[in-house]
């Protein structure tokens, strides 16, 4: 519970800065990419070695991607049914299947179930939220953009491909697994340590900083149905399955808890760039966060409930 109080702490303490504009404008992307090439890759490295290899390991591995599937085919669902227009649907497509798994569910896994739950939180994130994001629904964004200037230069397939194998945490991930160690060198595993620490509070300030609450009436709509997906959903459709095979591991209740994370800042931005529905997604965004915050403890509490302790 203290934890989840620090978590909200920090976010408010984000909001109040964006409100009163006491830092400049770019901040929370400044901060966002502290967390990308400092605290995330600090995270894997320290976390990921002493993750025990086993059939658990393959919750975090499939569930992202089940999930991604079954988000896309509500939102098409949704679209036909309620006959949203294309640039709704488009935009819907990218935000609702991506999870804020690592800016928020690093902080949220680890409040629920330690560093134990790191390492499976990590593979979560990685093969399956940003995998998504970077091969797919940047791909889906570009098709439904009607932004035809900037299409001419959107990167190609390669070059996304290319950018991937830069990104830091995804360079973290190899190092981790070829020459991680449960126990760095003297001088490495406090600052390892430090750096990592230093990822709930940057990153829930970041995220209080970006928070966009405005929705049009027009709007809501779509934006009931998107957080419903993504919030009661996916994560309720997880937890079914989970228990119809059985399983109830830590790697269970961290996917389950991982599915049930708000939107993507990052997937919301992809939305944004390409033009769509600019003002719905960033409501999206941020009333998913703060939403998330009373749905996340709920999930935790009903995978306890129906699961068992871990």
């Amino acid at each position: 519970m203290e934890n989840l109080a620090l978590i909200v702490a920090y976010l408010v303490i984000g909001w109040v800065l964006q409100r009163t504009r006491s830092l400049p404008e770019q901040s929370g992307y400044v901060l966002n990419q502290y967390v990308i090439y400092v605290s995330v890759p600090a995270l894997i490295l320290l976390h990921l070695p002493k993750l025990t290899l086993s059939a658990d390991v393959l919750a975090p591995l499939i569930t992202p991607w089940v999930m991604y599937l079954l988000a896309i085919g509500l939102v098409l669902l949704a679209s036909k049914v309620f006959h949203w227009n294309r640039e709704l649907t488009g935009a819907l497509l990218v935000v609702v299947p991506l999870g804020n798994t690592s800016f928020v569910g690093f902080p949220f896994v680890e409040a629920f179930y330690g560093t134990e739950g790191l390492p499976y939180a990590v593979i979560y994130d990685q093969t399956g939220s940003f995998l998504a994001l970077a091969l797919i629904s940047s791909a889906i964004a570009a098709h439904y953009s009607n932004d035809t200037v900037n299409k001419t230069d959107r990167p190609t397939r390669w070059q996304q491909i290319k950018k991937l194998l830069v990104f830091p945490p995804v360079i973290a991930l190899f190092v981790a697994l070829l020459f991680g160690q449960e126990e760095y060198p003297p001088i490495v595993q406090p600052m390892l340590e430090n750096l990592a620490a230093t990822l709930i509070p940057v990153v829930m300030v970041a995220v209080g900083l970006q928070l966009r609450l405005r929705i049009a009436r027009s709007h809501i709509g779509p934006f009931i149905a998107a957080l419903s997906i993504k919030l009661v959903l996916l994560p309720a459709a997880a937890l079914a399955g989970f228990m119809l095979l059985g399983m109830h591991s830590l790697a269970v209740h961290v996917s389950v808890l991982e599915a049930a994370m708000p939107p993507m800042i990052t997937g919301g931005a992809v939305a944004i760039g390409a033009g769509l529905k600019p003002r719905l997604v960033a409501a999206i965004i941020g009333y998913g966060v703060l939403l998330g915050m009373l749905t996340l403890p709920l999930v935790a509490w009903v995978l306890e409930l129906t699961l068992g302790a871990v």
